[in-house]
């Protein structure tokens, strides 16, 4: 079943998209993993709406829909509003603003809010196994950035050496995000609290190959690590450098060029304690991008995949 415009205007189209999506091959209880199909039934009546079952294994007994276990569990918001909201973020390269979709599809702006951080999360597949970037004759490039800036009364006027800070000094201000590419492959993206060399060390060593050819730029944070690594090649910035043969940091650049411009042109504030749900829903964007044949309709099919397991509410629940 495709992502049509239908599935956008009629919660009983959306609620048959989802299920098919989520469960491809018959309904899967959330609570307790049940796949057998004998001993799941679908409710129907005046007593139960559209879309219930229950399980029949004897230690679970519990009625479920679609959404149970996802992201939109207990929403009051129809399920074809969440999946245009879904797709509407999944089809802006630079991200689609909650103010957006609010006036896009008829909710409230603090309801669109709501929506949108739940959506990040399913954009999020850090906390799945997806194995080392790079390998045997692979490059992968690594580099930091700085953007934002850290709340007031973590704000530092001296150098750890106690000088004042020069204009370029005005970055430990920032908050600073570590960002690793695969050459024509994906990226990932880290919010950490200080770019140094030992928290660069710990994200490279943990993400990369030790096959792979490390990319980066003249900066020391790099130099230690990258002896680990079949090769580690340098480019100098400084002296206007951008390219010397295969040896570049241009993609981790243009990463970072399509995040900043999202954020500023489009969400234009990000609180620091939500950086991090920001990296992942551009970086699943851009490891699912047209470039390596996925549509919009696509990639907003897989975050809906995505979407089990996954809670985030601002009050306690009884639920995982």
């Amino acid at each position: 079943m495709k992502l049509t415009d239908s599935v956008f205007t009629d919660a009983d189209k959306a609620r048959r998209y989802m299920a098919r999506e989520r469960w491809p091959h018959g309904p899967v209880c959330p609570h307790c993993g049940n796949v057998d199909q004998n001993k799941i039934t679908a409710l129907e009546g005046k007593a139960h709406r559209a879309g219930v079952y229950q399980c029949n294994e004897p230690e679970c007994r519990e009625q479920f829909t679609v959404t149970v276990g996802t992201v939109m569990e207990r929403s009051k918001i129809p399920l074809n509003k969440w999946l245009l909201a879904t797709y509407l973020m999944n089809a802006g390269k630079k991200g689609t603003s909650a103010h957006q979709i609010h006036r896009t599809i008829g909710v409230t702006y603090k309801t669109a809010w709501f929506m949108c951080h739940r959506i990040r999360l399913m954009m999020d597949d850090s906390a799945s196994d997806r194995g080392p970037l790079g390998g045997d004759g692979k490059i992968v490039e690594a580099d930091e950035t700085y953007f934002g800036d850290v709340p007031e009364s973590k704000r530092k006027t001296k150098t750890s050496r106690g000088h004042p800070f020069t204009k370029k000094g005005k970055r430990a201000n920032k908050q600073a995000i570590v960002a690793l590419v695969e050459r024509g492959g994906s990226v990932r993206s880290f919010h950490v609290a200080v770019a140094d060399g030992a928290s660069v060390a710990k994200i490279v060593n943990e993400n990369v190959a030790r096959e792979s050819r490390l990319q980066t730029d003249e900066s020391r944070l790099y130099i230690k690590v990258g002896t680990q690594y079949a090769a580690h090649e340098t480019i100098n910035h400084s002296a206007n450098e951008y390219a010397r043969g295969d040896v570049t940091t241009n993609s981790v650049e243009g990463v970072f060029s399509i995040f900043k411009r999202g954020m500023k042109g489009v969400y234009q504030h990000c609180a620091e304690k939500h950086l991090h749900r920001y990296l992942a829903e551009f970086d699943f964007r851009y490891n699912h991008r047209s470039a390596l044949g996925f549509s919009d309709g696509e990639r907003a099919a897989l975050a809906i995949r995505n979407s089990g397991g996954k809670r985030l509410t601002y009050r306690p629940t009884n639920r995982a």
